[in-house]
């Protein structure tokens, strides 16, 4: 069956696409080319010391528990530089890179524009990697790291009630794999769920999926990599846990409500409609974005572009309303 023809691409969005590539795909991403990939993304980062000169914030590592049986974990907290007097919202910020690449730092940047231009505390995690360690490994680490900021939310200065996860990709699937868990154990109650271009779905079938395949930023061969690296043998049955691909959950009544953002000319596009879906279908809250011409990361990559500018303040919006960031 040949591909279907995919959707085309914004053209203000092309150039920023061809830089997408040329800096960050210069290797294919197959099994046996991860770790070289990792070193790759790793040298696109700059350091923190770099991401936040001049910049009014304060940023500290710190190295907390991880989940019971697993090693600890390495966060990342940035706060503005004069504290409010008051609790602060807080952002738990979770990278992307399908589950197999990138660091904390990836997300740090975004962090500091939040606590520069609203007051956010946030706070990055390193969670573990696959292949080395399979899923649900990725959102346990996450999850843990919500547990501990709410445990400690008088010590960073934070509303445990106005926390949300927030990721774009892996970063995404992640933010809304640690809601299902938040939900499922009772735990931190979260204002909010993140969903930038999410990475829901293992299964890889839909019809977006196989309209970019073999091009674009983060095709549908990166994506069968990742999810490989992730699951093993178990990928395609029904031994996949929600928590480690967040489209399997039987049930997404409950939730936090949801900020959904995808691209129309990309691989997630499909997978993040039919999550969006499936929460109002339940009665819950989402918000669902499919921005025309639209490719995987797009307004990071091409933020001068008018979609760019549509969706960042579609996205500032939602936060806005769901931290209740003018109370």
């Amino acid at each position: 069956m040949s591909a279907p023809t995919p959707v085309p691409y914004d053209p203000e969005l092309v150039a920023g696409l061809d830089a997408f590539v040329d800096a960050v795909e210069v290797i294919p991403l197959r099994a046996d080319s991860i770790h070289a990939n990792r070193e790759h993304f790793a040298s696109l980062i700059p350091p923190l010391t770099v991401q936040a000169e001049g910049r009014r914030v304060a940023w500290e590592d710190r190295v907390i528990p991880g989940p019971e049986g697993a090693p600890d974990l390495e966060i990342t907290i940035v706060r503005p530089a004069v504290a409010a007097g008051s609790p602060a919202p807080a952002v738990l910020s979770i990278h992307g890179g399908g589950m197999v690449l990138g660091t904390r730092f990836f997300g740090t940047g975004e962090l500091i524009d939040l606590a520069e231009r609203h007051g956010i505390v946030g706070i990055a995690v390193e969670y573990r990697l696959a292949p080395e360690h399979p899923g649900p490994a990725q959102a346990e680490d996450c999850y843990a790291a919500l547990e501990w900021m709410a445990a400690h939310a008088d010590e960073l200065g934070i509303d445990a009630n106005r926390i949300i996860a927030s990721g774009m990709s892996a970063g995404g699937g992640l933010s809304a794999a640690v809601a299902l868990l938040a939900r499922d154990r009772g735990g931190p109650r979260l204002a909010g769920q993140l969903l930038g271009c999410p990475m829901l779905d293992d299964r890889n079938a839909t019809v977006s999926a196989r309209q970019y395949d073999g091009f674009g930023a983060w095709d549908r061969n990166n994506n069968d990599t990742a999810w490989d690296a992730i699951l093993g043998d178990r990928r395609f049955t029904d031994a996949v846990p929600a928590a480690a691909a967040p489209a399997r959950a039987r049930d997404l009544s409950g939730l936090a409500p949801a900020f959904i953002e995808v691209g129309a000319a990309e691989t997630f596009r499909d997978e993040a409609v039919d999550y969006a879906l499936r929460i109002w279908a339940t009665g819950g809250q989402a918000e669902l974005h499919v921005w025309a011409g639209g490719y995987h990361g797009f307004a990071g990559f091409s933020p001068d572009a008018e979609v760019s500018k549509a969706a960042n303040a579609a996205r500032e919006s939602w936060l806005r309303r769901t931290l209740r960031l003018d109370a």
